[in-house]
């Protein structure tokens, strides 16, 4: 039995359960499991590795990262009742094959495979279905509908999340490598497995790109109380203030690494180009793929050396170290800033 799941751009095809949205994997049809020319996992077959729409998903190798998304614990003895609830969820969907796929709705649709019946966007937003909040989702259990990936990981073991990561980025480089960046002619899938793109005329090989960014979370003692700060800032990006009401998003700094440079140099470069100030003490942390388009999100923590703050006003609206008791509104949970924050914050004895 093969399974997949199915994604239409970022969103992944999910169903309502009592716990929230859950990816779920789609059975595949037999006469599709026994085509040499779609299996994916015969590695020996002289066939295209797979065609487009539809890729083989690496799983994790640590067990731990099947448990539910939670920075601050280790083990599951030490999990709140609604997080062993999500574990008890993610058994009952448990994968039922080692090498899972994803494929595309359009390649879904156009092979035939077999689809629940699936809510639109504006059925969702009618129904109060649109986030992935249990209190907020207890009607319409067990609808299915495409939800986007930045919802689903606040709750998703990390493995999983990595794995819906690997499909948004493996099925847009498919789609936009199809012709060849040397001579441009058409190009076709590698033979055995391998995921790479080649050109019949020339023979380039084109493989997925990943682009490194650093992220760094900044720390010093307050100059006043010695309370522990955390350099925050408000890129442009995360939208302006609408209503008096309604909280501004602050994140760490961040940026793509340049040609040439280490990352360590990444990091000093960013920050001095985006808040001006110097560092000491920095040391890279740990690592999430961000498929925003095809980002490995590198995180770091360092301290404030000197300087005063001083925006790059293209880039930020403001930028300030805040005491980690008097935080602003910061990134959701899953994302790699938000455990930055967190394990600092946990350090401190401040549960966030």
């Amino acid at each position: 039995m093969s399974h997949a799941f199915i994604l239409r751009d970022e969103t992944i095809l999910c169903r309502q359960t009592p716990h929230g949205w859950w990816p779920m994997q789609v059975e595949l049809p037999q006469s599709d499991i026994d085509n040499p020319a779609l299996n994916t996992h015969d590695t020996h077959s002289t066939q295209r590795a797979y065609q487009v729409g539809r890729v083989t998903l690496f799983e994790s190798l640590a067990p731990t990262h099947w448990l539910p998304n939670d920075d601050s614990r280790q083990n599951k003895n030490s999990l709140t009742a609604f997080e062993s609830e999500t574990a008890n969820t993610f058994t009952t969907n448990a994968f039922t094959s080692k090498a899972t796929l994803a494929m595309t709705y359009d390649y879904a649709i156009a092979n035939h495979v077999t689809l629940p019946k699936i809510l639109e966007n504006a059925e969702l937003e009618s129904r109060g279905l649109t986030s992935n909040n249990k209190e907020k989702n207890t009607l319409g259990n067990d609808e299915c509908a495409f939800i986007a990936y930045r919802l689903l990981i606040t709750q998703l073991p990390f493995a999983l999340s990595d794995q819906l990561s690997q499909a948004i980025q493996l099925l847009r480089w498919q789609a936009d490598t199809q012709f060849c960046s040397r001579c441009a002619a058409p190009v076709v899938h590698a033979n055995h497995g391998e995921r790479a793109m080649v050109c019949p005329v020339c023979r380039l090989r084109q493989y997925p790109r990943v682009q490194p960014c650093i992220i760094t979370a900044i720390t010093r003692p307050n100059p006043q109380t010695g309370t522990m700060q955390i350099l925050l800032a408000h890129h442009h990006r995360y939208g302006q203030q609408k209503t008096p009401q309604q909280a501004l998003q602050y994140g760490l700094i961040a940026g793509f690494v340049e040609v040439g440079e280490s990352l360590e140099h990444a990091v000093v470069r960013e920050v001095a180009e985006e808040v001006n100030i110097s560092l000491k003490d920095i040391r890279y942390v740990s690592s999430q793929p961000w498929p925003f388009p095809s980002n490995l999100m590198l995180g770091f923590r360092a301290a404030y050396a000197g300087g005063d703050i001083v925006i790059q006003e293209d880039e930020l609206s403001h930028a300030d170290f805040f005491d980690l008791t008097n935080l602003p509104k910061i990134p959701f949970k899953g994302s790699i800033a938000y455990a930055l924050i967190a394990q600092i914050a946990h350090e401190q004895g401040i549960s966030l």
